[in-house]
């Protein structure tokens, strides 16, 4: 059998007023979507348990089958796996954003989306800086990674523990869009070390050369690093032995560090796409290629795509939907005619957690699934909000939580 799932992440949202009171899936055009809700059935999971943060890092680890609880340790260390990046019993990776902060409110967590170019010269002076300004972190280092998205690396050295604790609680900057960042520094054992490290960042970059020719041309300077998601190696067991009996062959494609970490500690292979950003000018149609591609080779294959959380994070509802249809029609409907060429498959379209509109910023609750294909019983309407809780209202079986469980239900294992 094959298996085919679609993550569009942060999808879920609440009715809005400029869409007359519907969703953005309500509103958006997906006829792929819908005509599978009417194969195959709908209802809801929650992916983010109460005691960790709403982020992908803890609700897509829930949506590829594995309980954030036992396995989440931060969102850095993820990250580090995909640049293949080994961390040490005492180390810790901390995730470190290049961000517009103005008038002690965070304008740009993306600082403008600066290039990986940009960024690397822009981390460089703030590898410097640190090492002037912090002496006794020798061996800490800055890891460039995509556009804004980098890392910090703590290395623990002669035995030595970091001054870095599992009550380290840092905000997100994506999460501040628009508000004051004076009360959203870290807290926790080793919060001020991290706090005067993103304040000694003002000065590593201003004035920097990148910094003045984005200005000169009318784009957003990186004026900090905000420091977050940090955290110590996580111990997954490989998909295929967490879900005994499905030892064949998984592949992953993103354009997200986040998913390829999680693939990469999950034992999957990962597909690289020429054109996918993780924004909202991502070519969808070239990862609905590359999964058909992937489909002659893997039995189970994932396509995340960013878009219409970037589309949350910037407010902006028609992006939203323009990113929701977009999924339907360059990925969903060409997966569907692929697979229908085979004996046996099955879909899962599901969002790794809400992401609002109107607060910009991710949030815990309840996702719609969609599940498709071979040994799912027809009986779905429409693929929405309102349609998958009606669905679980009429049938508690179609609510699962906690979301990890999801995993087991769709591939017919049970698992974990």
């Amino acid at each position: 059998m094959k298996f085919v799932i679609v993550i569009p992440d942060g999808a879920a949202d609440a009715p809005q007023p400029a869409l007359g009171g519907r969703t953005p899936f309500q509103a958006a055009r997906t006829p792929a979507l819908d005509a599978l809700a009417r194969r195959g059935s709908v209802g809801l999971a929650n992916h983010v348990p109460d005691s960790l943060p709403p982020g992908s890092e803890v609700a897509c680890m829930s949506l590829l089958g594995y309980d954030p609880l036992v396995c989440f340790t931060g969102r850095a260390p993820l990250e580090a796996a995909a640049k293949g990046i080994e961390l040490g019993p005492g180390d810790w990776a901390v995730r470190t954003n290049l961000v517009t902060i103005r008038d002690g409110q965070m304008e740009d967590f993306t600082a403008g989306h600066v290039s990986t170019e940009e960024a690397t010269a822009l981390l460089a002076a703030c590898q410097r800086g640190l090492a002037a300004d912090f002496p006794a972190l020798a061996g800490w280092e800055f890891a460039t990674g995509v556009s804004y998205r980098n890392l910090l690396l703590g290395r623990a050295r002669g035995g030595e523990p970091l001054p870095l604790g599992p009550d380290l609680r840092c905000t997100p900057p994506h999460d501040l869009m628009d508000q004051p960042v004076a009360d959203a520094f870290p807290r926790g054992t080793g919060s001020r070390l991290l706090a005067e490290i993103m304040s000694a960042s003002a000065r590593w970059l201003e004035g920097h050369p990148v910094n003045a020719a984005r200005i000169a041309a009318g784009r957003r300077p990186a004026t900090h690093v905000w420091l977050w998601g940090a955290g110590r190696a996580p111990r997954m067991a490989p998909f295929a032995e967490r879900y005994a009996g499905f030892g064949r062959g998984a592949t992953m494609i993103t354009a997200v560090d986040l998913l390829r970490g999680l693939a990469a500690l999950a034992g999957w292979q990962r597909r690289e796409v020429a054109g996918a950003t993780g924004y909202l000018d991502t070519d969808y149609a070239a990862k609905g290629r590359a999964a058909i591609d992937e489909l002659d080779r893997a039995d189970l294959v994932c396509v995340h795509v960013e878009a219409p959380d970037e589309a949350s994070h910037q407010g902006d509802v028609a992006e939203k939907v323009t990113a929701l249809e977009r999924i339907d029609e360059h990925v969903v409907a060409p997966l569907v005619a692929r697979l229908e060429r085979e004996p046996a498959w099955r879909m899962l379209v599901c969002p790794d957690h809400p992401t609002f509109l109107s607060t910009k910023t991710h949030s815990r609750g309840a996702v719609p699934w969609l599940m498709a294909g071979s040994g799912v019983a027809a009986g779905g309407t429409t693929y929405d909000e309102p349609a998958a809780a009606a669905a679980a209202a009429a049938d508690p079986a179609r609510r699962i939580e906690p979301g990890w469980r999801l995993m087991g239900r769709f591939l017919g294992t049970g698992g974990g």
